[in-house]
């Protein structure tokens, strides 16, 4: 197996990775891991507790791990870039442009078969697999995980989107980033949930991303009510962090923000062909029709006659979010 360290990073920069590091393959700590499990703090994710044991050790997915490759794509918000409109429903910034797991697995994939090429074995994911990539993107150099459970990096801010590659490479790594949180904790107060249960440990159930995202049901009134009229994710956190202030905007076009807000009425009108035709390739498929006009019932300002027209809809979750909203309402 004839590659470096130093080859490895040259090849990331050349794919367009704003960073990239290296971490010793290990067994991880189950503690951090267990102790956010052990609270229910997951919201019932079954895809993390399902694989708890090879995201704790790389060599599960890869046998004879030697290093775990960590590349990093900032999508820093640029000043020419459109902002929520008013009155509209704002998007979280990750998801404004196309959806990273497309553009930024691509050349994670590039770069895994760059090192099978030299003959390394390679398990590759970016946000779907069974990988802690926080966790090994400290160790790998490239920031730290700070109170809001983001990494943070000193330049680039919280605003980066990971990739990880655990191979059987011997790669020199990196020294492990320490911690340049120090006494600041303005991101907790700033949750409008108070998803931030303990520094660095977000309660799934209690997040705005989870429920305008993730989850499928009825989302919980007192949630609702705080979310600001977040349709689609949450950046309150990043917003308030000290180290957001001064990243330089992301270079990636794809990642660029295209679609920042969408209205009520619009959002309310969606068909499932609209939502393909309009969002196909971007992250707000993860919600889909669906799950977009079920948020909307629930954070929006809704007239009745939307709420009534949207409990019959043919979908569960908004039936019983207009149910909800008009239970609400009153006579």
């Amino acid at each position: 197996m004839d590659v470096t360290a130093a080859q490895v990073k040259a090849r990331a920069r050349e794919l367009g990775f704003d960073l990239c590091g290296i971490a010793r393959a290990h067994p991880i700590e189950a503690e951090r891991l267990d102790h956010w499990l052990s609270r229910g703090w997951d919201a019932g994710l079954a895809y993390v507790r399902e694989r708890r044991a090879e995201r704790l050790d790389p060599a599960r997915l890869v046998p004879g791990a030697r290093s775990v490759v960590v590349v990093a794509a900032s999508y820093a918000p640029d000043p020419r870039d459109p902002e929520p409109a008013e009155g509209e429903l704002p998007i979280a910034r990750y998801a404004r442009g196309r959806d990273y797991h497309n553009v930024v697995l691509k050349p994670v994939r590039k770069l895994a078969a760059w090192l099978r090429e030299r003959g390394a074995k390679v398990y590759a994911e970016v946000d779907a697999g069974a990988v802690m990539e926080k966790a090994w993107a400290q160790e790998a150099g490239l920031g730290w995980i700070g109170k809001n459970g983001c990494l943070i990096h000193e330049r680039l801010g919280s605003w980066l989107l990971l990739g990880a590659l655990i191979s059987d490479a011997s790669l020199e790594a990196d020294a492990p980033h320490p911690d340049r949180c120090g006494d600041c904790a303005l991101c907790i107060p700033a949750c409008p949930t108070d998803a931030i249960r303990e520094p660095r440990y977000v309660d799934a159930a209690r997040c705005i991303a989870y429920h305008t995202i993730e989850h499928r049901e009825v989302i919980p009134a007192d949630v609702a009510e705080r979310a600001g009229g977040r349709l689609f994710g949450c950046d309150a956190c990043q917003d308030v962090c000290p180290w957001n202030r001064r990243a330089p905007p992301a270079t990636l076009v794809q990642l660029r923000a295209r679609t920042p807000s969408l209205s009520v009425p619009e959002v309310l009108a969606l068909t499932a062909a609209d939502a393909r035709r309009r969002f196909e390739g971007s992250p707000l498929m993860r919600a889909g029709r669906d799950g977009l006009v079920r948020t909307a019932l629930a954070v929006a300002n809704v007239a009745r006659a939307d709420a009534e027209r949207l409990a019959g809809d043919a979908a569960p979750g908004v039936r019983a979010q207009a149910l909800q909203r008009l239970s609400g309402m009153g006579t």
